[in-house]
């Protein structure tokens, strides 16, 4: 390590300290002189003295840091019994951050700088957040820290431990992207939770619409269905976010296809151009048309987090993916747009990938491989409105089948015009 180097890690040593000594400054401030436990001044130190221990470090070996580590955490252990004896309702937090102003001014010499200075922000970030968080804290009830420890579970251990390989006809059937479709659904349930909670139905769901069409429009339409299912006032705001989702969605379409291939994407523009931009409309619409004040419909949310709902979900897709791979099968040489139109019952990136990939080796003209997405899309978009009726059924079956019904007539149209003129 050149001279020039290692000024600049103390330097950021320094600055860490610096940081996090400057919020504690700034947040015990009112204290009177000599009562602060620590403020800029002190952190800076640490700063310095974390960075010094690491320079001792890289001459030494690792037992040097770590020996220094053990020994400030044992001075600020002694330093916080004497404040307990002096006030036994005081808190920790400054302690433990200095802790982490010492660990992360070790880092910042003998380790990765960037990720050390970006720790040391959030570090600071928490540190400023304390109302912020103690007032959401306040605000969760027991049902909806539950779900969130479920949603933790199902996803940050439970699916990757799933294996992630194809079983089944042809290796169609994968553990790990079905369990991960269960995970998509209730999260989505759950941001659509919270997003309707906090900013209301009507903005809510349109939040969460947009949010869910660039994650899983289908799983976005479960969601909402179900949710439709008990809340029957929010049914036109739901409404609104499932079409807002599936405009999101043939937009996202045509992104992930121009990335791969721009010559397809030109084809494909027209027909998801015209259901995107019939989606929003559709979307306007939809949201406009209130019959009812839901208001107070957030208020009696109750679950945000149904599992069931979601491994039932995951369960009938594997069934439509064993289905349509059956139906290629026996199909035979009937043509790409029998197979996608039986690929779109379960889901459109499968078959628009695969296009894309054989237009891009000329396998296929682009051409027939975006007519083959359009029909894969259409079809999808009409399965969100059978959702929607089995599934919930009243005024979201109904105007989830008007959007679907508008949209897939605005890309037929679209596409039937643009394959008579060759445009």
């Amino acid at each position: 390590m050149t001279t020039i180097e290692l000024f600049q890690r103390l330097g950021l040593a320094l600055a860490i300290g610096l940081l996090m000594g400057l919020e504690r400054g700034w947040e015990g401030r009112a204290e009177p002189e000599g009562m602060r436990v620590a403020g800029i001044r002190t952190f800076a130190l640490i700063g310095l003295a974390g960075g010094a221990w690491g320079v001792l470090g890289l001459q030494f070996g690792g037992s040097v840091p770590a020996a220094a580590v053990l020994a400030f955490a044992a001075l600020i252990v002694a330093a916080h019994i004497v404040r307990l004896r002096a006030n036994p309702d005081v808190g920790i937090t400054t302690e433990v951050a200095e802790l982490v102003a010492f660990a992360l001014a070790l880092m910042a010499v003998v380790g990765d700088m960037a990720a050390a200075a970006a720790a040391a922000v959030v570090a600071t970030a928490l540190l400023n957040a304390k109302e912020a968080l103690h007032t959401w804290v306040g605000h969760l009830n027991r049902l909806e820290m539950g779900a969130a420890i479920r949603l933790l579970l199902i996803s940050v251990v439970m699916l990757p431990l799933l294996p992630d390989q194809g079983y089944g006809p042809d290796e169609i059937l994968n553990p790990f992207t079905l369990w991960l479709l269960v995970v998509m659904v209730a999260a989505i349930s759950f941001a659509g939770y919270f997003a309707i909670k906090i900013a209301g139905p009507r903005i809510g769901s349109l939040l969460t619409g947009l949010f869910g069409g660039i994650a899983s429009s289908t799983a976005l339409t479960i969601s909402f269905a179900r949710l439709g299912k008990t809340e029957h006032e929010m049914q036109p705001a739901l409404a609104a976010g499932i079409a807002l989702a599936n405009a999101t969605m043939y937009a996202r379409l045509w992104v992930i296809v121009a990335l791969l291939n721009a010559d397809l994407a030109r084809h494909l523009a027209p027909t998801m151009g015209a259901m995107a931009l019939t989606g929003l409309a559709v979307t306007y619409g939809l949201w406009r048309m209130r019959t009812v004040d839901t208001r107070d419909c957030a208020a009696r949310l109750t679950n945000p987090f149904e599992l069931g709902m979601a491994i039932k979900f995951a369960a009938l897709l594997a069934g439509v993916i064993v289905a349509a791979k059956l139906m290629e099968h026996y199909a035979g040489s009937t043509g790409l747009y029998a197979l996608a139109g039986v690929a779109g019952l379960a889901d459109v990136d499968a078959i628009s990938l695969s296009m894309t990939e054989l237009a891009k080796h000329g396998a296929t003209g682009p051409r027939i491989a975006a007519t083959v997405i359009s029909i894969a899309v259409f079809v999808n978009t009409g399965v969100k409105a059978v959702w929607a009726g089995g599934l919930c059924g009243g005024t979201l079956a109904r105007r989830t089948t008007l959007m679907a019904a508008a949209v897939i007539a605005a890309g037929g149209l679209v596409l039937w015009f643009t394959s008579r003129t060759g445009l």
